[in-house]
């Protein structure tokens, strides 16, 4: 094919992001056709480990629940979502059965990608489940979600499933056939094809929420998880559900988003994209110094004030002395434990603590520091 896109067509594990507005019927419920017809796409590509990161648990929920639109408060999305998110699925394991193929459930919160332990157990299950030739269906889990601890977007999600499950390729699918230079709408606008960075996005003003009414990321969020993702090393194909075969195989459908940096099996793309901080730590001159110039864990004798409610483990954000967040990190002692340890030295603490408390603060292994 002339032109195509080879990164795309060598890809052999791709995550495929889904938009509601791709699944669901102008009143809101699941469109069986639209999910029949994705997978037919999906499953005629043997060859390849698929990731489906898929929105419309709460659109599908609406209608069992007598709901004429998307309600605005949490407990009735959540309650719209766990009632759709069992019809989701239960559609989606009745489609990809006419292939013989499974599918596995994989619910996440954004704490499951910034604590370590839980994000290698994500990668483990979506691993296995590949492995065994599973389809693992993966979506935000809105049930216990709370606004702290949101993707906010299934976009952003995809793309740090993407990097999660270290993907070759990832698809992103919705209402709209790729990224525009103005409003898709007003005549004389076309699709850019190609993006090799962020310098090819300046001076296009892209558009907020999606005209359908039943999805929350718009092109603004589809942008940005496409950056995140290409910052990470996987290309990015952004495109609508009806081009998803062409997006698939490697033509030039939609707008190609062209890799930025490296792929990193590590997890602090996490932890700069996924985390919520609980807390924050304000640094003297000296500690903002040893971690953002010399790469150093942070040691307590380098902390001011400790600010906000966390727990051993919770993401917490590093502040200078301005209160500018100088990086983001995972936290070893529990906020209330920090004020005792704060300006002493790790020897003397492990020598009236104990041995427990001869350890970093947050390690330069969990730390990620945020350019500005």
């Amino acid at each position: 094919m002339a032109g195509a896109r080879q990164d795309v067509k060598d890809a052999r594990r791709i995550v495929v992001k889904v938009g509601s507005s791709s699944l669901t019927t102008a009143a809101g419920g699941l469109d069986a056709d639209r999910v029949d017809a994705l997978v037919d796409v999906l499953a005629k590509h043997q060859d390849k480990e698929i990731v489906l990161v898929s929105s419309g648990a709460i659109a599908a929920g609406l209608a069992p629940l007598g709901l004429a639109r998307r309600p605005r408060d949490l407990a009735r999305q959540q309650a719209a979502a766990s009632v759709g998110q069992g019809l989701l699925v239960a559609r989606y394991t009745a489609s990809f059965a006419r292939y013989g193929r499974r599918v596995g459930q994989v619910l996440l919160t954004s704490d499951d990608t910034s604590r370590r332990a839980h994000y290698r157990n994500a990668y483990r299950t979506l691993d296995q489940l590949l492995a065994m030739g599973a389809v693992p269906i993966v979506n935000e889990n809105d049930t216990v979600a709370t606004d702290e601890i949101r993707f906010g977007d299934n976009d952003r999600l995809a793309a740090l499933v993407a990097h999660l499950v270290r993907a070759d390729l990832l698809i992103l699918l919705s209402d709209v056939d790729g990224l525009y230079d103005g409003d898709p709408a007003t005549p004389g606008t076309s699709r850019i094809g190609v993006v090799r960075g962020p310098h090819d996005l300046e001076g296009i003003s892209i558009g907020s929420a999606g005209r359908a009414g039943v999805g929350t990321g718009g092109m603004v969020t589809k942008v940005e998880a496409a950056r995140i993702a290409a910052a990470a090393g996987i290309p990015v194909v952004l495109t609508s559900a009806v081009h998803a075969a062409d997006a698939l195989a490697g033509g030039l459908t939609g707008t190609h988003f062209l890799r930025t940096g490296r792929r990193s099996a590590d997890r602090l793309l996490w932890l700069a994209h996924a985390s919520t901080p609980r807390g924050a730590l304000v640094l003297d001159d000296g500690a903002v110094r040893a971690v953002v110039e010399r790469g150093s864990s942070l040691l307590p004798a380098g902390i001011a004030s400790v600010e906000g409610e966390f727990t051993a483990g919770d993401p917490v954000e590093l502040r200078d002395g301005e209160g500018r967040a100088v990086a983001r990190g995972v936290v070893n002692f529990d906020a209330r434990e920090i004020p005792r340890l704060m300006g002493r030295s790790t020897r003397d603490l492990a020598r009236e603590l104990g041995p427990a408390y001869e350890r970093e603060v947050v390690h330069r292994d969990d730390l990620v520091l945020m350019h500005h």
